[in-house]
């Protein structure tokens, strides 16, 4: 083809690339407002978790019903979601940092889609089980890369308000979430998984529109195959040895075998991870102290939090009878908190650092614990709602500064490693608190009354058949309180984010 041929074909391709780039859904990575894109990607996944926790939750009683599960069945439902996305987040991270966290994130999509699908149609506890797994699969990978596509697109001061916003969102769903599931087990059961599928097939085609690749690849693609099992095999037999032990007794040989797992194969984890070329779990960014407190942090947060819904369920639909439409509106204020104090928190840690809001976001929710113990069966409402707005409160002043100090301490191409880190300790202290709660109010009730309780029959105990679990409640409780306060105890042994930020900054300097 002759040059002038070439010049005139080139001429009329270039206005066509430009009109098809300008139809292109979302605006160029370099652009401005890139970072509000990316971060309404990120904002869907927490959202599609965290309704799907709050309708899932809802229906347990429904479901013990539905697929005469155990009561054992019933926790492992939510706990093994939570062991696979926690033990699975790091491989997740590493791998994004690989082969790219976009791809990654439409992966995890994709995948949680399609696991809820199956999820529907289980026709007992085991399979119901089975496809958890696969959800907290897809889950890990979500979970991996929301904050680090947000850490990526964001300048650094400001990080609090976008992860506040991700906070917010997920607040939105808390609250959305136990509502829709009492509505959906109102239809029918499989319905709480169901509508995960169009949700998450929507995310996974935002994601792809507007989403860019901006940070660098890893080159070391080995993978730590001997720290992942270990991992797998040490957190699940610690969980299933206190769980099962609170329910079955403790000197079951599963419950023992459990427990002996856990001792041996989490401490070797550790010394694999020190020794291993590509470990699971980089403990070389635990050197950093900012970085290490806050990740301390986060994992007593998770301890001292993530179980009280459970128990709330249980409390408002096994203990005082409501149904599970109204057991979900009575929860939403420990969303609505976290709604509120969310963004606030993100804006003061951007501004003042992350050490004092942290603090004081721990001292609240211990508050909050503590004056639930003085709940009975028979205690109206504005008791309890008041006490789970104070426990969200907390939460959210606690979480959005907490997450931006950690993930501001690392390079962009270890942000996936650094992302999985913070939500594998959270989520570690997630299950163990799921598993502690269970093993302290199950203990020393009868079989028949734990029936009753967690299938929603309130109607069918007695006040003094009831003595006992809400006894052991008010103990579960306290000890969450004092885990809030030994936590604002480690979020103040950090220095203040302000500070660290300009440190790291001066460090980064020729």
């Amino acid at each position: 083809m002759a040059l002038p041929d070439l010049l005139t074909k080139a001429r009329s391709a270039a206005p066509a690339e430009a009109v098809r780039r300008s139809r292109r859904v979302g605006v160029a990575a370099e652009h401005g407002s890139y970072k509000w894109w990316a971060l309404s990607c990120t904002s869907l996944g927490m959202l599609l978790a965290t309704v799907n926790s709050g309708t899932l939750i809802i229906a347990l009683p429904d479901l013990e019903r539905s697929l005469h599960t155990s009561l054992l069945e019933l926790v492992w439902v939510i706990l093994v979601y939570m062991i696979a996305s926690t033990v699975l987040v790091l491989s997740a991270g590493r791998l994004s940092d690989q082969f790219g966290r976009k791809r990654a994130y439409i992966g995890g999509f994709l995948l949680f889609a399609l696991a809820s699908l199956g999820a529907g149609f289980a026709g007992n506890g085991t399979q119901l089980i089975l496809f958890r797994i696969v959800q907290g699969i897809g889950g890990s990978f979500l979970f991996a890369n929301a904050a680090a596509i947000v850490t990526d697109a964001f300048p650094r001061e400001q990080l609090g308000l976008a992860m506040g916003t991700n906070t917010m969102v997920a607040a939105v769903g808390l609250v959305i979430g136990p509502v829709l599931g009492g509505a959906l087990v109102a239809i029918n059961w499989p319905w709480v998984f169901w509508f995960n599928v169009p949700f998450g097939i929507a995310g996974s085609i935002w994601a792809g529109l507007v989403l860019h690749e901006l940070a660098g690849r890893s080159e070391d693609r080995a993978f730590d195959f001997a720290g992942t099992v270990a991992f797998l095999i040490g957190l699940t037999g610690l969980v299933l040895g206190i769980s099962k032990g609170g329910i079955s007794g403790w000197d079951s040989p599963v419950v023992i075998g459990g427990l002996v797992a856990a001792a041996a194969l989490l401490p070797a984890f550790v010394l694999i991870e020190r020794r291993h070329r590509a470990p699971m779990l980089d403990l070389s960014i635990f050197s950093n102290r900012l970085f290490s407190a806050a990740a301390g942090a986060a994992f007593i947060n998770g301890l001292a939090r993530f179980a009280l819904m459970f128990v709330f369920v249980f409390y408002f639909q096994g203990v005082q009878g409501n149904s599970p439409i109204l057991a979900g509106v009575k929860l939403a204020p420990l969303a609505l908190g976290m709604l509120v104090s969310s963004p606030l928190a993100g804006l003061w840690a951007d501004r003042r650092g992350s050490r004092g809001m942290a603090v004081l976001g721990m001292l609240v929710g211990a508050a909050g614990l503590a004056l639930m113990t003085t709940l009975s069966r028979n205690t109206t409402y504005w008791a309890s709602g008041v006490y789970l707005f104070l426990v969200g409160l907390g939460s959210g002043m606690f979480n959005s500064p907490n997450t931006a100090a950690m993930m501001g301490t690392v390079s962009a191409h270890r942000r996936g490693i650094a992302a999985g880190a913070r939500v594998l300790v959270q989520n570690t202290g997630a299950v163990i608190s799921i598993a502690f709660v269970i093993a302290v109010v199950t203990s020393s009730v009868p079989r028949s009354v734990l029936f009753k309780v967690f299938s929603g029959l309130a109607n069918h105990i007695s006040n003094a058949q009831l003595t006992p679990f809400i006894a052991n409640m008010h103990t579960a409780l306290w000890c969450l309180a004092a885990v809030s306060i030994l936590g604002a105890f480690v979020a103040a042994a950090r220095p203040r984010h302000v500070e660290a930020a300009a440190a790291n900054a001066q460090v980064a300097m020729p």
